[in-house]
């Protein structure tokens, strides 16, 4: 929300409350409470009328403080973002004074407080993070004129019209609590969910509200009041409705953050480095799930408008299987519902007569889980509309009729996820499915929710559930999941969320277009979402609209298997290879090997994910934050801390580009390879090629060629171990996952003295084949006996 005309001035007719000065000062033992003025206070008389802020400045765990700036105190509003749902906060402050400020220290961050001016410094050992300084604080009266939704100004007034037809009149004025933090010189932000638009936030105006907008608009499915800036901190602002947040935007060296409420808190979070910023978030918010193994492999759709026959579905999996591509999971989307009845959850008795016996026939057959497409919207056609409507399990309206609409369903309405009985009913409809042989969900939608004019079972403020929702509806399906298959058993394949919706992976990045343009839009969209707390990322391989041109397929493939997630799926066309040439099969062959090899190490990462939040798929900057170069970098990632990946946007006849951080650089795919960085690299690259490189010093576990499966037993498969570039007197221990859940099977130590690179199996039950050393290019091999060996590299 902008509230000035340039810098000096207001626009007309706003009325601010700047927190101007600290007039009384409570402490405990977490923090102060602080009562500041929005007038000068030179005698008692200025106390009588005008706003006053109630601060609130503590910490709730090591390295984070907070700052709770309240209007009216009243009922707490809810619901709210549920804080450390996993792990328990470090409780870890110190209060100190001196004759000008107050100070709060927390870990290695301290914040300094000011009277008169009112400010507060956030500040780590080494440097000055950020500031609210002078004025930094404020309430602001706006007018209806200036809270209308444009391209250039949003406001929570008059939201997402398509989300709510008729929210009724907007007051004439509307009361914002706003709080701006400094943006020092070469300060760049990222994040905020999953925003398809520049990577580094710098300029951008975002409101944290989710939407159903395509990849290609400024619009997002998965907002997330969260940033992460290459200063060494990131800010969480604990509000789960509409958040605005200029970025720059309208104080060029501010980060001005908006809400339309009684009350604003944001945590500043302090890290040496982004992963531990991350980790820290994610403590309070709640860290990724452990998946199961098999969702790492090739999932295959029926796409959407397409045909869902038993023959296509076969014939498709029989070719997948023929040509070396096999299939993990088999997803059926919309239609094997019948049409004008979403959400029925009952299979069209057309083109499904029997639907257990063909589930079972096609697991059997070709080794699949079945995923079904759902969501939470029921069609009034639906056979079970009118139970819901009997039951009350709907969104209501406030004179107590459901809400419905007809966007995308005749008179839909929307389950009302904050009633327990709604959500026994629909639960009870997924378990029939599982019954049947289904193994998990797409969770599509969930970002269109009304927010004006409705109300709620349970009387959650509509404007806090709008983004609220998604995670309260993939979490229900997830948790059914586990409940059913066991802890590390469930995913969904959800489209929105918002923060603490990365406990329910996996997310995938919406609907694209079938372009170089909408690939790089998927990649962005997916390491912004990574540096907003979500350890996983996916999109539809090959784009959603449209026919992707063959070697836009291929290039989308190579970038897709190198994803923590990977699916084929498309709109009005199929996705499978031979549809864009038999070379398009070959390709993906060589890529599902590939992914199915560097499980070990994949399955590691999730472990990492699980426990410490650190992502799968990581925007550069966050293994290389001292290399200023990688702060801009949005067409290329780190697959965990070893691999970088190098997607290639552009055509065959045209050189890709690419940067590689200081080191030596192994080619992952050509050994014989390497480069010396920093360095830019312009190179022709092969169709059916991806640059994938290793970093020095790396030590890669890789299953055995052929399995065609991402789900096996990686510590009793013979393991290859190779090792990139160690240096003298540099040793590396690497654990080996059982594959199921966070235990390990067991760990392995490489170690170089000198010239001689040795292994061996420190603890636990590892099988190891074979060690490739790779060293300037040349490759040292020995096969090893007893989970031992070493090669000479002389």
């Amino acid at each position: 929300m902008r509230f000035n005309d340039g810098f000096w001035l207001l626009k007309n007719g706003v009325k601010p409350f700047y927190g101007l000065q600290v007039t009384q000062v409570k402490s405990d033992e977490q923090g102060y409470d602080l009562q500041v003025a929005t007038r000068p206070i030179r005698h008692r008389g200025d106390t009588l009328g005008g706003p006053l802020l109630s601060v609130r400045v503590h910490s709730p765990t090591k390295d984070v403080v907070g700052v709770k700036i309240e209007h009216f105190a009243s009922i707490e509003p809810f619901p709210n973002i549920p804080l450390f749902p996993d792990d328990n906060p470090i409780p870890d402050a110190t209060l100190s004074k001196d004759d000008s400020s107050y100070s709060l220290t927390s870990g290695g961050l301290t914040a300094k407080i000011t009277e008169n001016p009112y400010t507060i410094t956030f500040s780590s050992p080494t440097h000055k993070l950020t500031e609210a300084g002078y004025k930094h604080q404020a309430l602001y009266d706006v007018p209806a004129r200036w809270t209308t939704r444009t391209a250039s100004n949003s406001s929570c007034l008059a939201l997402d019209p398509a989300s709510n037809p008729n929210p009724g009149p907007a007051p004439p004025v509307t009361r914002y609590i706003n709080s701006e933090l400094n943006l020092s010189p070469g300060e760049l932000v990222y994040g905020l969910g999953e925003q398809f638009g520049t990577f580094v936030k710098n300029g951008q105006s975002v409101a944290v509200w989710n939407q159903d907008g395509g990849t290609s608009s400024e619009q997002a499915y998965k907002c997330v009041p969260f940033y992460i800036t290459n200063r060494n901190y990131g800010v969480f602002i604990n509000h789960p409705g509409e958040v605005e947040v200029e970025v720059g935007s309208e104080k060029v060296s501010r980060v001005g953050v908006s809400v339309a409420d009684s009350s604003l808190e944001y945590f500043i979070i302090y890290g040496e480095t982004p992963l531990e910023i991350l980790e820290k978030y994610t403590r309070m918010t709640g860290r990724p799930a452990i998946l199961p193994s098999w969702t790492y492999g090739l999932w295959l759709s029926t796409s959407f408008l397409t045909s869902y026959s038993s023959e296509t579905v076969s014939g498709f999996l029989q070719g997948m299987q023929e040509r070396s591509c096999p299939v993990r999971v088999f997803h059926l989307d919309c239609f094997w519902m019948k049409q004008y009845e979403w959400c029925s959850f009952t299979f069209d008795p057309e083109n499904f007569p029997d639907p257990k016996a063909y589930l079972s026939e096609i697991k059997q057959k070709y080794g699949v889980k079945i995923c079904l497409w759902i969501n939470p919207y029921i069609s009034q056609l639906s056979p079970i509309f009118k139970e819901g409507v009997k039951g009350g399990y709907f969104i209501k309206r406030k004179d107590g009729t459901p809400w419905q609409w007809d966007l995308w369903q005749p008179g839909l309405a929307i389950l009302d996820i904050t009633n327990p009985e709604a959500n026994k009913w629909y639960t009870e409809k997924l378990t029939a499915l599982l019954d049947l042989g289904v193994d998990a969900f797409k969770t599509d939608f969930g970002e269109r929710i009304p927010h004006a004019s409705v109300q709620f079972h349970d009387g959650s403020d509509p404007m806090r559930m709008h983004n609220t929702y998604a995670v309260a509806y993939n979490g229900l399906v997830f948790n059914l999941l586990k409940e059913r298959f066991g802890e590390g058993e469930a995913i969904v394949f959800a489209r929105s969320s918002a923060a603490g919706g990365q406990r329910f992976p996996v997310h995938w990045g919406g609907d694209c277009e079938s372009t170089w343009e909408a690939m790089a839009e998927a990649l962005r969209g997916a390491l912004s979402l990574t540096v907003s707390g979500f350890g996983y990322a996916s999109h539809d391989i090959g784009g959603f609209e449209g026919h992707p041109p063959p070697e836009i397929y291929q290039r989308w493939v190579a970038f897709g298997l190198f994803s923590s997630h990977s699916r084929l799926h498309g709109s009005g066309s199929y996705r499978v290879p031979w549809n864009y040439g038999e070379e398009a099969a070959g390709t993906m062959a060589k890529f599902v090997e590939a992914k199915g090899r560097l499980m070990p190490y994949i399955y590691g990462l999730s472990i990492q994910a699980r426990l410490h939040g650190h992502p799968l798929m990581r925007a550069m900057f966050l293994e290389f934050l001292s290399d200023r170069t990688t702060h801009h970098l949005d067409r290329q990632y780190m697959l965990g801390p070893n691999l970088l990946i190098a997607p290639v946007f552009v055509p065959v006849g045209e050189e890709a580009e690419y940067y590689l951080p200081a080191g030596t650089w192994t080619s992952y795919f050509h050994p014989e390879r390497t480069v010396q960085g920093p360095k830019w690299v312009k190179e022709h690259v092969a169709i059916d090629e991806i640059p994938v490189w290793v970093k020095q010093g790396s030590v890669l576990l890789l299953g055995p060629e052929g399995l065609g499966k991402p789900d096996y037993e990686y510590s009793k498969v013979g393991l290859e171990v190779r090792v990139y570039e160690l240096a003298e007197r540099e040793e590396k221990l690497v654990s080996v996952p059982l594959g199921k859940g966070v235990e390990v099977a067991g760990e392995v130590m490489v170690t170089r003295l000198d010239e001689v690179v040795s292994v061996r199996v420190l603890e636990g039950s590892v099988g190891l084949a074979t060690m490739k050393v790779f060293e300037g290019g040349v490759k040292h091999e020995v096969q090893l006996e007893g989970g031992t060996g070493q090669v000479n590299l002389n």
